[in-house]
């Protein structure tokens, strides 16, 4: 319990959805004056736990927040590594002239799919949204990203039934135990331990080491490693396997929150970094891996930000 981080975990209540956290946070902003609907030109969501197969979430996450109608709305379907490609989706479409800011939604209400009964995912998965503001900035400074897929591990973090290859059944929701003493049904997810372990520690540090050297930046140079947080244990051994320090690479999400997928880069920073980021500027390199499989990562320089906080739903 301790080595892995389990601890508390934060879950939505029954009837809340995706668009519900994305649309709270917006209206806060609002409220706050710290955001200007009419200043949205792009909604970018980066969810795998829609609200519908169809529509869109993010168009109706517009919708309820009477956003103007020419906003460009996209949704993601990206899990682990998804704060970092929605990242990289808006650097791009800041590369149109006709879009000037766009907002950044993460969110997954990944607890409605694990077991109750799985001793393994149960205890550390998290419900959580972020959003982030993203626009050209004057200084222009550099940034360094690369991502990697591998198609054929697709199966080691997996919700098998529900799709329109296996549609959920009675059949599909029978509930079975696994040689680990665990159960669930087709309908819930799989995620095989050991295989995304020797995953992650065989293909993030030669990934870290190649993003270091194409900018050219030292590895003690770097302030912070703010990553994807899956559990205590592999985050700890992913420090030793770079040689950073472990007060370099925080691992207290799952322990305060959970694992909410990819939402947990930008949890880890808010909750570290908070107001610190908002008078100064830091060279943090950021990663994520996991479900796809995906490994992402990015190195640039973040601060002055206008708010990094959390809030409560």
């Amino acid at each position: 319990k301790i080595a892995m981080g389990y601890n508390t975990h934060r879950i939505v209540q029954d009837g809340v959805c995706t668009s519900d956290l994305c649309v709270f946070g917006l209206n806060y902003l609002f409220e706050n004056n710290l955001l200007d609907k009419e200043d949205i030109d792009a909604l970018v969501l980066v969810t795998q736990s829609p609200d519908y197969f169809m529509p869109p979430t993010s168009n109706i996450i517009q919708g309820r927040l009477g956003l103007k109608q020419d906003v460009f709305c996209l949704d993601i379907n990206q899990g682990c590594t998804g704060y970092i490609i929605g990242l990289i989706q808006a650097f791009m479409l800041l590369e149109q002239p006709a879009i000037k800011k766009v907002v950044l939604l993460n969110a997954d209400i990944l607890s409605r799919k694990v077991s109750k009964r799985d001793r393994n995912s149960n205890p550390l998965i998290g419900d959580a949204a972020s959003i982030t503001i993203v626009e050209n900035s004057i200084t222009g400074n550099s940034i360094y990203g690369n991502i990697k897929m591998d198609g054929i591990g697709s199966n080691a973090l997996i919700i098998p039934a529900g799709g329109f290859k296996l549609p959920s059944t009675a059949e599909t929701a029978e509930m079975k135990e696994d040689i680990a003493g665990n159960f669930r049904s087709l309908n819930n997810l799989v995620m095989k331990g050991d295989e995304v372990f020797n995953f992650v520690q065989r293909e993030v540090p030669p990934m870290i080491e190649d993003l270091l050297a194409t900018s050219r930046i030292n590895k003690d140079d770097v302030d912070y490693f703010m990553f994807h947080q899956p559990n205590k244990f592999m985050l700890n051994k992913l420090a030793d396997k770079l040689e950073v320090s472990r007060d370099k690479m925080p691992a207290n999400i799952v322990e305060n929150f959970g694992n909410a997928s990819g939402v947990s880069i930008p949890t880890v920073i808010s909750y570290n970094l908070g107001e610190r980021l908002i008078n100064e500027t830091l060279m943090i390199c950021l990663a994520g891996f996991g479900v796809g499989l995906t490994w992402a990562s990015l190195l640039m320089k973040i601060g002055k930000v206008k708010y990094n906080k959390i809030i409560n739903y």
